[in-house]
């Protein structure tokens, strides 16, 4: 170890310091919060009461108030329908992680979710890192919401191939937004991406054109996701989600530019 161990290369205290911090995340804003709830002492899971199903007009009015729709459904499924202004966060990846990191521990929620089963496991995990202000969930989901004449949205996918025949035909009226983290985009991004990673993304809008076709794209497709859902929040009409993400451009072969070492 200590001939091969990187760590242990330092020969200084301070060195070794850095060495073991300097790839380190940022701590997300609501762990000072979730440490006031655990020295209080956080509610029982147990006894978490029930939640009501709600119908498509208490949640309409809900919205009104400030309450915002989270759409746990996988991204596809978000994409092919959902309510206007609802935030996607499927619960197939970090859901309640980036719950809390987006949204906030106080904000006023209603559930989306595809059957009972699903709402059940989205308020549980929420309530693990200190969101318990959900009001209900949307009684039979999207199809209750549609059934009743209620406006549905959607999200356009589109393949990399897509992606780069937009870029080297008409690069000046499409907008490609990277929401990864810095340290995925040194290892490889593509040349005409903007980084906005994605737990600042709503913080650094500025500089891009809510009225221009706007592409959004992550590793995997579960980011970008979320990412299409916040700027269609924010505005953004023309919003393209990138499936399969900086993984199925390099799979394809396509060109990418890494950062120097």
């Amino acid at each position: 170890e200590r001939a091969t161990n990187y760590a242990l290369q330092a020969r200084t205290r301070e060195e070794f310091v850095r060495l073991l911090t300097a790839e380190l995340l940022e701590r997300p804003g609501y762990f000072a919060l979730d440490v006031e709830i655990n020295r209080a002492g956080a509610p029982p899971l147990a006894e978490l009461p029930p939640l009501p199903a709600l119908q498509p007009t208490e949640v309409v009015s809900m919205q009104e108030k400030g309450a915002i729709v989270l759409d746990t459904r996988p991204g596809r499924e978000f994409a092919a329908g959902h309510i206007p202004r609802s935030v996607n966060i499927g619960l197939s990846g970090q859901y309640a992680s980036w719950a809390a990191r987006l949204l906030g521990l106080r904000t006023n929620l209603v559930l989306l979710a595809e059957d009972p089963a699903k709402v059940a496991e989205s308020r549980i995990r929420l309530a693990r890192v200190g969101m318990d202000q959900v009001a209900g969930y949307l009684a039979d989901g999207i199809a209750g919401w549609a059934r009743q004449g209620l406006p549905v949205e959607h999200i356009p996918q589109i393949s990399v191939q897509d992606l780069a025949r937009l870029l080297s035909s008409d690069a000046d009226q499409v907008q490609l937004i990277d929401v990864r983290l810095p340290s995925e985009w040194e290892g490889g991004h593509i040349q005409k991406a903007v980084l906005k990673p994605l737990d600042k993304l709503t913080a650094t809008l500025g500089g891009l054109d809510p009225a221009v076709l706007t592409a959004v794209h992550c590793q995997g497709g579960y980011r970008s996701s979320i990412a299409a859902s916040l700027l269609r929040r924010a505005g953004f009409q023309q919003v393209v989600n990138v499936m399969g993400g900086f993984d199925a451009w390099q799979a394809c072969g396509l060109p990418d530019v890494r950062s120097a070492p």
